[in-house]
C-alpha cells in the first residue's frame, strides 16, 4: 500500500515538474510582447483614419505627413510579432522543452509549422471552401499561407508535440544503409511526417469549434444583461485559441453587433455604428446598443489586470522580486497605455490556468457594469488608456458616461489585487518570481 502511494505521489510530482517546464517555455516569447504591444497600440491608435479625421488632426497626423510614417513604422513592427505569435510560440516553446540538442528542435518546429499549416491550405484549396461564403475571421494568412486561425494555440501544438517527438528520437540508431538519417537528422523528418496528420485533422476539426463558435452569437445578442456578460466571458476565454476574432467580429462588423440610421445612412456593425455617431455632428449621446460590445474592456484592461501585476510582484519571494517586477510592470504598462493584455495574461494563463478562469468571469462582469451604467466609449481596437482618452474622456462624460469607467476600474484593480494575491499565496501558484529559479532568468537578457 505504501509503495503503490509512493509510486502515485512520484507520477504526480513529475506530471507537475513537466507542467512547470511548460510553463516556463512560454516565458521566452512572453517577454518580448510587452515592446511589441507598445509599438502596436501607440502606432495603430494615433494613425486610425476615423480618429484623425474626427479630431481635425490630418496637418499633423495625416499620410504624407512626418509622424504618419514614424508611427506607421511602429505600429507594422508591432503588428509583425503580433501577426506571427503562433510561429514565435512553436519555436519558443519547442526550445524550452527540448531536452538536448535545442537547435534542432526549433528547427524541426519551424518545419513541422509550415507543413501543418501548409497542409490545411491544401486541403481549403482542393475542398473548394474559399469559393464559398466564409465566417469572418476563420481564415488568415498564418506567415504567407492561406490557413485556419488556429492563434497561438497552434503554435503551442507545434512546439509541445515537436519538443515530445525530438525528445523522443533525437538519439535514435537507424540500420547502416540509411543511418546519416540517424540521430538528430531524423527528427526534421520524424516532424514533418506527423505534422501532415495534424494537418489533415485540424482541417476536419477546427471549423467545427469556430462554427460553434460563432452560433454562440445569436444567443448573446438576444440576452439582454445577461448576454453581454456571456460575451464578455467567452471574448476572453477565446484568445488564448485564437477564435475571439470569429466570435466578436461579427459583433463589430456586421450586422449581428446592430444596424442604425445615422445622418440618413443605414450602418452595421457596433464598431462602425460607433465612429459614424463620432464622425457625426448630430450625435448627442453614443448609442450604448454598440458600445456593449467594446466598453467592457476599459475597466479590467486600465485597472485590473495592472492590479493583478502588482498581486503576482507582491507573491514573488524577495530575493527574485526585483526580476519578476521587470516582466510585469512592462506588461502592466502596456496593458494600461494600450489595451494590449496579452503580456500579462499569457504570464499566468499557462502556469495557474485558474486564475485565467477568473479573469474571464471578471471580464464579462465589467462588459455588464459598461452596459448596466450605460457607458458609451467605442475603440479601435482594444481598450486601453489612449482609446479611453479619445473616444470617451474628449467626447465629454454627457455623451459617453466615461467617468463610471473609472469608478468601476478602481474597485476592479482592488478585487484583483486582494483575489489573485490570496489564491497565489493559499494555492502555492507558481506565478513569475515563486517558481524554480530559470523562470526568473528567462526575463533578463543573458
Amino acid at each position: 500500500m505504501n509503495k503503490a502511494a509512493t509510486e502515485k505521489k512520484r507520477r504526480g510530482s513529475g506530471v507537475f515538474s513537466v507542467l512547470q517546464r511548460v510553463g516556463r517555455s512560454f516565458m521566452l516569447p512572453i517577454a518580448l510582447l510587452p515592446v511589441a504591444g507598445l509599438l502596436l497600440g501607440i502606432g495603430a491608435s494615433l494613425t486610425n483614419s476615423a480618429m484623425v479625421s474626427a479630431y481635425g488632426l490630418e496637418k499633423w497626423l495625416g499620410e504624407g505627413t512626418v509622424l504618419y510614417s514614424i508611427l506607421s513604422i511602429m505600429s507594422e513592427t508591432g503588428n509583425v510579432i503580433f501577426g506571427n505569435l503562433p510561429l514565435i510560440f512553436a519555436l519558443g516553446v519547442a526550445l524550452g522543452m527540448a531536452e538536448n540538442e535545442k537547435a534542432t528542435a526549433v528547427l524541426s518546429a519551424a518545419i513541422a509549422f509550415f507543413v501543418m499549416h501548409r497542409t490545411i491550405a491544401t486541403l481549403i484549396d482542393l475542398s473548394g471552401m474559399m469559393d464559398g461564403e466564409v465566417l469572418e475571421g476563420t481564415v488568415a494568412n498564418v506567415v504567407g499561407i492561406r490557413s485556419l486561425e488556429m492563434g497561438v494555440f497552434g503554435g503551442i501544438i507545434v512546439g509541445l508535440g515537436v519538443a515530445a517527438l525530438h525528445n523522443r528520437f533525437y538519439k535514435i540508431k537507424l540500420p547502416a544503409v540509411i543511418s546519416f538519417f540517424g540521430g538528430v537528422r531524423f527528427v526534421p523528418i520524424i516532424s514533418t511526417l506527423v505534422y501532415i496528420l495534424v494537418g489533415v485533422v485540424m482541417f476536419f476539426l477546427w471549423p467545427l469549434i469556430q462554427n460553434g463558435i460563432y452560433s454562440l452569437g445569436g444567443l448573446v445578442l438576444n440576452s439582454g444583461y445577461a448576454g453581454t456578460l456571456i460575451y464578455g466571458i467567452i471574448e476572453r476565454a477565446l484568445i488564448p485559441f485564437g477564435l475571439h476574432h470569429v466570435f466578436y467580429m461579427p459583433f463589430w462588423q456586421t450586422g449581428l453587433g446592430g444596424t442604425a440610421i445615422i445622418d440618413g445612412i443605414s450602418v452595421a456593425g457596433a464598431q462602425n455604428i460607433f465612429f459614424a455617431e463620432l464622425a457625426s455632428s448630430s450625435t448627442k449621446v453614443f448609442s450604448v446598443t454598440a458600445t456593449r460590445f467594446m466598453s467592457g474592456k476599459f475597466p479590467f484592461m486600465i485597472f485590473g489586470l495592472p492590479g493583478a501585476a502588482l498581486a503576482m510582484y507582491r507573491a514573488a519571494r524577495p530575493e527574485r522580486r526585483r526580476l519578476a517586477g521587470g516582466l510585469l510592470l512592462s506588461a502592466a504598462l502596456t496593458s494600461i497605455l494600450t489595451g494590449i493584455t496579452e503580456p500579462i495574461e499569457f504570464t499566468f494563463l499557462f502556469v495557474a490556468p485558474l486564475l485565467y478562469v477568473i479573469h474571464c468571469v471578471f471580464a464579462g462582469l465589467a462588459y455588464m457594469l459598461m452596459h448596466t451604467f450605460r457607458v458609451g466609449v467605442g475603440m479601435t481596437f482594444s481598450g486601453g488608456l489612449v482609446d479611453l482618452f479619445l473616444f470617451g474622456i474628449l467626447q465629454g462624460n454627457a455623451k459617453t458616461n466615461w467617468i463610471w469607467v473609472v469608478i468601476v476600474g478602481v474597485f476592479y484593480f482592488i478585487v484583483y489585487y486582494l483575489v489573485f494575491r490570496l489564491l497565489i499565496q493559499k494555492m502555492n501558484l507558481k506565478t513569475p518570481g515563486r517558481g524554480e529559479e530559470e523562470d526568473v532568468k528567462l526575463y533578463t537578457r543573458k
